[in-house]
């Protein structure tokens, strides 16, 4: 209804009980449900990094080197470019089914992926299993919000953030001990008992109340396949550009030209459609405007610790891959604390200061990274990581909520979906754009070594670090520049970071509005009433 009223403050946050006549569980009622969620996140977590540590076996068995890099690149193009479509599903049709489609489709993808008979079919179900991703990695954190009222959501988040960053730090594990003692085919076959399981929990104990619609809701297809070209087309010049081919060459360029006459094209059908896909209130709220370009952001600053800190890790640092992960891990540690605690400090300043608080915080330690010592020791980037995962602990969480705690229910889906297609979006130009600013350093370092040691030195990151893996070959003193010229990148690359961190500052800054506007329990079920 037009004049639903909004509370016009986010600094203490205190909704009223939930009426349970409009589909509110009880919290005996949630908890299968909330396993249900926490098992649907650790299914899509796990299988962005599982294989990573079984590529060999993977490779050895299949075949087709030159494209591994597609069983990453294909599951995470399909889970971002399917976001915004799930997101405005689930606010047509409702939650329930788009998660139950997105478990059987993930399921689906999983099976097959253990039947392949070569990279290309591998390359192509994961790809299903990415279809199957974007609808719980969104809907999972939009039925969490419809499940608890607003003083409540932290704890749920703060679960659902703790199982991705379990996940994110045991898939590697799992990969490589399925590989190396039972099969490669194991790491999507475990997917099936815990999808079955997820959904039968999701059937049986997910109940939401019944919303009547005036009309037949409509889906804006048009819409759907002008957004998954244009997503599809830009995310894939991006993963292969100065990869498979250059920058500037006719792919690179063929590929970026056509995302853009897509792009425009989704604008024209958008502003035309009944119901578009992506609406055009989302970028015309200030609220979600800022947290969207906050979280693009995010994307980018991303890069630097989840790709380069365990190169540096290795190659710096010297140290195995076991104990490189580890380094990392410390952030995934602190990240769902700082997020379960949150809610003491936006119920105080709001969500907004508390995400300028975090974000002023995670500027300041990534721009501390270049000054650690060389070679220094493992526990100084280590507690950089720890530092970092508390800071945007406090960020993004809050942001989280306050974006879907400023919509109502039949545009929850959309708002949250968006935020996350953002980030999605910007871990993608992240990679492309620190990834070229690494090599350009190391290309600038290997062009000035010395006469002495310059014939035979790699060329590239990646080669870089293959040598400093196997440094028989190099001399100490090539070796040790080799070292120097990889912290040097990341030092660049860590910079940038601190920019990326600084640009979501400055969104929330002075485009995010003092306080959020926050609709109550009560303004949810008037909506649903009417």
């Amino acid at each position: 209804m037009g004049g639903t009223a909004r509370r016009p403050m986010d600094a203490d946050p205190r909704p009223p009980a939930p009426q349970l006549h409009s589909g509110t569980p009880t919290p005996s009622h949630r908890r299968p449900v909330v396993a249900a969620l926490m098992l649907g996140m650790a299914l899509s977590a796990l299988d962005s990094t599982i294989i990573s540590t079984a590529v060999p076996q993977i490779v050895g068995d299949l075949g087709g080197f030159s494209v591994f890099s597609w069983l990453f690149s294909g599951y995470l193009l399909a889970v971002t470019v399917s976001l915004p479509l799930y997101g405005k599903l689930s606010d047509t049709f409702g939650r329930k089914p788009i998660l139950l489609a997105g478990v059987v489709l993930f399921v689906i993808g999983s099976l097959l992926c253990a039947g392949a008979w070569n990279m290309a079919s591998l390359i192509a179900f994961r790809v299903v299993q990415g279809l199957g991703g974007g609808a719980l990695q969104g809907t999972i954190q939009v039925v969490a919000a419809d499940l608890y009222p607003l003083k409540e959501r932290p704890k749920i988040q703060a679960r659902l953030s703790s199982v991705w960053a379990v996940s994110a730090v045991a898939g590697p594990a799992i990969g490589g001990l399925l590989a190396g003692y039972a099969d490669w085919r194991w790491i999507f076959l475990i997917n099936l008992p815990v999808g079955a399981l997820a959904f039968t929990l999701i059937t049986r104990h997910l109940h939401e109340p019944r919303r009547h619609r005036e009309s037949r809701p409509r889906v804006d297809w048009a819409g759907a396949l002008a957004v998954f070209l244009s997503g599809g087309l830009l995310l894939t010049a991006l993963v292969q550009g100065g990869v498979a081919w250059g920058w500037l060459s006719a792919p690179s360029l063929t590929m970026l030209g056509g995302a853009a006459v897509c792009a425009a094209a989704t604008v024209w059908i958008e502003r035309r459609a009944a119901e578009p896909i992506i609406p055009g209130w989302v970028w015309r709220r200030r609220t979600i405007t800022a947290v969207n370009v906050a979280f693009a952001a995010l994307g980018l600053l991303m890069i630097a610790p989840t790709v380069f800190l365990p190169t540096y890790a290795q190659s710096v640092l010297g140290l195995g891959p076991i104990p490189a992960g580890f380094v990392l891990s410390t952030m995934s540690l602190s990240w769902p604390i700082a997020a379960a605690l949150s809610s003491r400090v936006y119920n105080r300043v709001g969500f907004r200061g508390c995400a300028i608080t975090g974000m002023t915080a995670a500027t300041l330690i990534l721009a501390a990274f270049p000054f650690l010592p060389y070679p220094g020791a493992a526990w100084q980037p280590a507690l950089i990581m720890l530092l970092l995962g508390g800071a945007l602990g406090l960020f993004q969480l809050p942001l989280i909520i306050g974006v879907q705690s400023s919509v109502g229910w039949a545009e929850r889906g959309t708002a949250t979906a968006s935020i996350l297609f953002c980030r999605q979006v910007g871990q993608s130009v992240g990679a492309a754009l620190f990834g070229a600013v690494a090599n350009a350093t190391l290309a600038s370092r290997l062009t000035g070594a010395p006469d002495a040691i310059r014939p035979g030195l790699p060329d590239d990151l990646d080669s870089v670090s293959r040598a400093l893996e196997h440094p028989g070959t190099l001399t100490d003193q090539a070796a040790d520049y080799l070292r120097r010229a990889v912290d040097t990148a990341v030092d660049h690359v860590y910079l940038g970071s601190a920019a990326a961190a600084l640009l979501a500052l400055l969104a929330l800054v002075f485009l995010a509005p003092r306080r959020f506007p926050v609709r109550t329990e009560a303004d949810a079920e008037a909506e649903a009433e009417a």
